[in-house]
C-alpha cells in the first residue's frame, strides 16, 4: 500500500480564503454589505498577540473590517463586558472575537456568554452549541469545521462514513461530532476514558483526533484507507537534532499513521491553517445571516 496522501492544511486553507475573498467581493457589489471582524486582547501574553495579529492580517486580506482592540492586562471584567456590549451594538462589526486566555480576574465563560449569539464566530455561546446540536443554521467552531472540511476534500459525501472521535472537549470533540452528524456520518466519540480506545479507532473511515496526548494514536490503531485528521500539538524534546532542541507533534504518530491511512493531517500545517480561514468563513456567514441575506459556501467544492 502507498504512503497516505498529505492533506496540506496551508494549501487548502490557502483556497478557502481566496474563495472567501471572492465572496466578500460578490457580497459587496450585490448587497453592500462589507463584513467586519473585531478581535480583542487582554494581556500582554506573545503567542496571543501574534494570533490576533495574524487573524487581523488574514481578515484584511480577505476585503473584511478588521478591528483590533488590546487592553492591559489588569483589565477588570466589567470593563471587558461593556467593550463587548458596544461591539454588539456596532453595526459595522459582524464577528466578536475574545481571544483566550483571559486574565485570573475575568470569568471567561461570563466574557463568552456576553458576545451576541449572532456575532459568535467562535461558535462558543451556549445558543449556539444548542443550535448545533439541534441541527439548526449556526456558527460552528472553526477549528471542528476545518477538520470536516479536510476531510471532504478526501471524501466529498460522508454519508454512512464511521467517524470516530477521540476527544470530548467542547471546543473541538463535541462540535466535531456533532458536524459529521450533520454530514450523516455514523459517529462515536472516544475519549481517554473509553474501553479498547485502539479497537474503537480501528473502526474509522475518518478518525479526527483531540486529546492533547503526543503521538498517542499509533499506526496500528489506524484503519487502511481511513482519513485521520489531527488536532492535537504539542512540542517534545527531539535529541536527533541536538542537545536541548524540540519539534512539534501530534496526537498521531505520523510516520506511522501515513504507512496505513489513506490520508493524514500534518504537525503543523495540517489543521492550524484552517481555523483562521473557518474564522473569516464564519464571519462572512455572520453578516450575511445578520441581513438575511442567504450566505455563500466557501467551502463547497474545495
Amino acid at each position: 500500500m502507498s504512503e497516505a496522501q498529505i492533506l496540506d492544511g496551508k494549501m487548502i486553507g490557502g483556497r478557502l480564503r481566496n474563495r472567501i475573498a471572492e465572496d466578500v467581493r460578490g457580497v459587496d457589489a450585490d448587497h453592500g454589505v462589507k463584513p467586519g471582524l473585531a478581535a480583542v486582547l487582554v494581556g500582554d501574553d506573545p503567542a496571543s498577540q501574534v494570533y490576533v495579529r495574524n487573524k487581523g492580517r488574514a481578515t484584511e486580506e480577505a476585503g473584511m473590517r478588521s478591528f483590533t482592540h488590546v487592553l492591559g492586562g489588569e483589565t477588570e471584567e466589567a470593563e471587558l463586558l461593556a467593550l463587548i456590549d458596544r461591539l454588539n451594538a456596532d453595526d459595522r462589526v459582524d464577528g466578536i472575537l475574545v481571544q483566550l486566555p483571559l486574565p485570573p480576574q475575568i470569568e471567561t465563560n461570563k466574557v463568552l456568554e456576553r458576545i451576541a449569539p449572532e456575532k459568535d464566530v467562535d461558535g462558543f455561546h451556549p445558543i449556539n452549541v444548542g443550535r448545533l446540536a439541534t441541527g439548526r443554521p449556526t456558527l460552528a467552531p472553526g477549528t471542528p469545521l476545518g477538520c470536516v472540511i479536510l476531510a471532504k476534500t478526501v471524501r466529498p459525501d460522508l454519508t454512512g462514513a464511521d467517524a470516530v472521535v477521540i476527544g470530548r472537549s467542547n471546543i473541538v470533540g463535541k462540535p466535531a461530532a456533532q458536524l459529521l452528524l450533520a454530514e450523516n456520518a455514523t459517529v462515536t466519540v472516544a475519549h481517554s476514558r473509553s474501553r479498547d480506545l485502539p479497537a474503537i479507532a480501528r473502526r474509522a473511515d475518518v478518525l479526527v483526533v483531540a486529546v492533547g496526548r503526543a503521538e498517542m494514536v499509533r499506526g496500528d490503531w489506524i484503519k487502511p484507507g481511513a482519513i485521520v485528521i489531527d488536532v492535537g500539538i504539542q512540542r517534545v524534546p527531539a535529541p536527533e537534532k541536538g542537545e536541548g532542541k524540540t519539534k512539534l507533534v501530534g496526537d498521531v504518530a505520523f510516520s506511522e499513521a501515513k504507512e496505513v491511512a489513506g490520508a493524514i493531517t500534518p504537525v503543523p500545517g495540517g489543521v492550524g491553517p484552517m481555523t483562521v480561514a473557518c474564522l473569516l468563513a464564519n464571519t462572512l456567514r455572520a453578516a450575511c445571516l445578520r441581513r438575511g441575506i442567504t450566505p455563500p459556501d466557501p467551502a463547497a467544492g474545495l
